[in-house]
């Protein structure tokens, strides 16, 4: 089970992370692919620094909600040594949330890691104790089974409280990767991932909007 860790914002200025990051996506059968793979091809634009983001499940292959099989990068096992971790969200997230066995290999550690979740991955987030009483992001299908869980939903794409980041809906993937990028190693890398993905013609007001919605739960 996940690592007990104190649901307080944390002194923003205490964030140190490691040059090259080591990140987990969390994707698990039923996925969803603009979950895993749009935070992946974001974050895959840090290659170049030394950062790695790697589909991580718990077998070697996993199909998505709509039929598209991948293999793993790493098992899931690697979530517990990686620098940070996202969780996607998928059609089988409430199975996996009442599996005791599944949710024990989430080994998950705030103290040392960011950790995000996208959707339905907040369930999980939820389930593993990471959350408690904070506000938590999460997709119209979801909200009501993780207000069951006991936390509060609040209607916005993205919130932080310290290192631990949860978004609702689809795009909002887009959120966790940039508030990742910005975080562990500064603004401008996070700004220039955006720019490169964002749609020609509306570069400059995407990048400025999606970094106007992380900028308030970035370290100072």
């Amino acid at each position: 089970m996940a690592t007990a860790c104190k649901l307080a914002m944390p002194d923003h200025d205490g964030w140190i992370y490691p040059q090259a990051m080591q990140i987990a996506i969390l994707t698990f059968d039923g996925f969803n692919e603009l979950d895993s793979f749009i935070a992946a091809g974001i974050l895959g634009r840090m290659k170049a620094k030394g950062w790695q983001a790697h589909i991580t499940a718990p077998s070697p292959r996993v199909t998505s909600m709509n039929g598209v099989t991948v293999e793993r990068q790493q098992p899931m096992a690697f979530a517990a040594q990686a620098d940070a971790v996202l969780i996607g969200s998928g059609i089988r997230t409430r199975e996996i949330a009442a599996d005791a066995a599944m949710l024990s290999q989430i080994r998950l550690d705030p103290a040392r890691q960011m950790v995000g979740a996208q959707c339905s991955g907040t369930l999980l987030l939820a389930k593993l104790g990471l959350i408690g009483g904070l506000p938590a992001c999460t997709d119209l299908t979801t909200k009501a089974w993780v207000v069951e869980a006991g936390v509060q939903v609040i209607d916005a794409p993205f919130v932080a409280h310290g290192p631990v980041a949860t978004a609702g809906g689809c795009m909002a993937s887009v959120y966790l990767a940039a508030w990742m990028i910005a975080a562990g190693n500064g603004v401008a890398d996070a700004e220039e991932a955006l720019h490169y993905v964002a749609p020609v013609g509306e570069k400059g007001a995407y990048v400025d909007r999606t970094m106007g919605v992380i900028r308030p739960f970035l370290p100072t």
